[in-house]
């Protein structure tokens, strides 16, 4: 995993399911009365894809009306996703946060977030999570008019902040993302909890 040869100084946080906990279920389960209805409604309704568009800059008004035309009949629970979106968002995770605040205390390394997140929903984000500032800087793809796992986003962050991609590591809970970006040649490490995270870092060298 790691290499005696690199130096690991800058440090890229995905931030859904990393830092923050965001989880359609949180609102839907007081819309819905069983799970199942959930995951039927998320698989066939207002799906991951579908809400990946928005993260990629499709703004969320004729994204709904989209679906909705669609879905006639569900048109309540469609509205409801980004009408009442805040409902979606949890706390943070305190241990994941807890090791990027000892990243920023420790000052060696230089330390951002590239997202997957609608442009129209992150300022709510930024209010509600204090962490967010600790950041040298965040790209967030629907600003950006593309997402994750496509090479141009990856691109966009090492230019504006004059990363060079050897000496970055991504983390992210998507396989797919940290796929696209050992494309652009970042490494990275694949979030599955904060004990894990601890361990790999380690194995990078990477000590605060």
């Amino acid at each position: 995993m790691s290499s005696s040869n690199l130096t690991i100084n800058n440090i890229i946080f995905d931030l859904g399911g990393v830092l923050i906990d965001w989880n359609p279920y949180y609102l839907y389960r007081k819309i819905f009365t069983k799970d199942e209805e959930i995951a039927e409604f998320l698989a066939e309704v207002c799906t991951p894809q579908w809400n990946e568009e928005q993260d990629a800059g499709r703004p969320l008004a004729v994204a709904t009306e989209l679906m909705i035309q669609l879905h006639p009949s569900n048109e309540p629970e469609i509205r409801a996703y980004y009408g009442r979106w805040q409902e979606m968002l949890g706390n943070h995770f305190e241990d994941t946060v807890t090791i990027l605040e000892g990243l920023k205390k420790s000052g060696k390394y230089h330390l951002y977030a590239l997202t997957n997140w609608s442009a129209e929903t992150f300022p709510v984000a930024l209010e509600r999570y204090n962490f967010l500032s600790w950041f040298e800087g965040i790209v967030v793809s629907g600003t950006e008019m593309t997402r994750k796992p496509f090479p141009e986003i990856f691109q966009i962050i090492l230019k504006r902040y004059h990363i060079s991609p050897e000496t970055a590591l991504l983390i992210d809970d998507s396989l797919r993302n940290l796929n696209g970006a050992k494309y652009c040649g970042i490494s990275g490490i694949h979030f599955q909890s904060a004990g894990q995270l601890k361990i790999d870092l380690e194995k990078w060298g990477i000590i605060y």
